[in-house]
């Protein structure tokens, strides 16, 4: 019996691995809304105070940057310290940064406000996507998925009544009321968080994983790291190239206010097609990180890169169709949403456990790194039309499941076979893994 096991047994329920998971998706539930709820308050604020829309969603692409670039020093705060601290921290930023909201005036205040919400959710996501990885060694894939689910689970429970509160009483109102409840929610949660101990090597099945465990640091100098991180950005900024054009797009080929009826409900086909990509979004995440738990990581890259890659040329072929479009647009998001389960997991199976919350907050970066590409799609939309897009996003996709099975495979097979080998005399000599990764620049 493994020490996690021991220790769940003689304590309360929600201190086993399961009972931790659960717990971390709650948590993600509650701070989702700093993301997915933000479009909502958009229209009312600009009528309140006439900033304009753009300088609005400024704000936004300030939350996004901070709550990417910060993830790596959050994650390095929960390996130290342990996930209590962070996720309690990162309570008390998402909660006052909506405080902020209903107050902000001016547009300074509503970017300060930007920055805590930032440094919240990202502090309550690296957290617990970097516990989850280490509660679940044996089942890494599907308890990120899990929790990353979790982040569009909650959004889904609350948009309608966030949207309800700001028409009846106004956005500062909703800010103020929704900011406090969840930051408080999320506190207490943090408080049933427990820092994983130690557990013993758990049968791996066909996925390759290290027995080292490599700081951040150490896990930069791996060629192999660069590799999945290029991997990382090219599928991120494939994905987000056409799924944040699905508007536009569905508005120029004449489709967006299309009514389409299902069960008896008739919504426009935007509508309809934005719903079922969220409900895809969030379901592929557990289910491919279960698939890669199952056949390997590489392999399930390969199948799923490759099949959005299919996915993209399929919409751009048939997507004037509006079956088909809302076919393949399901498809694309469903291949895509995996990157936030099956990057995590194929990170801490590669560079071990102790480190695995800055190891994958290092490795979210490349979210960032992505969107920064986002724009490139509109310059190629205005050179060479939609086609141009989903051809650009299809290639780099496709392009990334064959490296993952051609070129990532096998040098992590090199990498984790190397420290296997050294092991046993590095265990002894914790300096050692430092110098042998300069060593062999593996």
């Amino acid at each position: 019996m493994n020490a996690i096991s021991q220790r769940s047994e003689g304590g309360p329920f929600w201190t086993n691995r399961w009972g931790q998971l659960v717990l971390g998706m709650l948590c993600m539930a509650l701070v989702a809304n700093l993301q997915y709820a933000w479009t909502l308050f958009v229209a009312p604020m600009n009528a309140r105070h006439h900033w304009g829309e753009a300088s609005i969603q400024m704000a936004f692409s300030i939350f996004i940057l901070t709550e990417t670039w910060l993830v790596p020093i959050e994650g390095w705060l929960v390996d130290k310290f342990g996930p209590r601290p962070v996720v309690m921290g990162g309570a008390v930023c998402a909660g006052l940064a909506w405080v902020l909201y209903s107050y902000a005036t001016t547009l300074p205040m509503l970017y300060a406000g930007s920055v805590l919400a930032g440094i919240g959710a990202g502090g309550v996501y690296g957290t617990c996507v970097g516990n989850a990885l280490k509660w679940f060694p044996d089942r890494r894939g599907l308890a990120a998925g899990l929790t990353a689910a979790g982040f569009g689970a909650g959004a889904a429970v609350t948009v309608i009544p966030i949207a309800n509160m700001i028409s009846r009483s106004g956005y500062e109102h909703t800010f103020f009321f929704f900011g406090i409840l969840q930051g408080v929610a999320i506190l207490v949660l943090a408080l049933l968080l427990v820092k994983p101990v130690p557990r013993a090597t758990m049968a791996a099945g066909r996925r390759l994983v290290s027995r080292i465990d490599y700081t951040p640091g150490q896990m930069v100098r791996q060629p192999v790291f660069w590799v999945i991180y290029a991997a990382f950005v090219a599928v991120a900024a494939g994905g987000l190239m056409a799924t944040a054009q699905i508007g536009p797009i569905a508005k120029d080929w004449g489709l967006a206010r299309m009514p389409m009826t299902v069960f008896g409900a008739t919504l426009p086909l935007l509508t309809l097609t934005l719903s079922i990509d969220n409900i895809c979004n969030g379901f592929t995440r557990p289910l491919c990180g279960f698939i890669s738990d199952k056949i390997g990581r590489e392999n399930a890259m390969f199948f799923i890169f490759v099949g959005e890659g299919l996915a993209l040329l399929g919409m751009m072929k048939y997507g004037t169709n509006p079956y088909a479009f809302i076919t393949f647009a399901a498809l694309i998001f469903l291949f895509w949403g995996e990157i936030f389960s099956i990057f995590p997991a194929i990170c801490a199976d590669t560079f071990g456990s102790k480190y695995a919350a800055a190891n994958a907050g290092t490795l979210y970066t490349a979210k960032g790194t992505a969107a920064l590409l986002v724009p490139v799609a509109s310059v190629l939309s205005a050179t060479g039309g939609w086609s141009a897009v989903f051809i650009a996003a299809a290639v780099i996709t496709i392009a990334a499941g064959v490296s993952a099975k051609f070129i990532l495979a096998p040098m992590r097979h090199r990498l984790i076979e190397r420290s296997d080998e050294h092991s046993t005399s590095l265990s002894a000599n914790p300096a050692g893994l430092q110098n042998w990764s300069k060593q062999t620049g593996e």
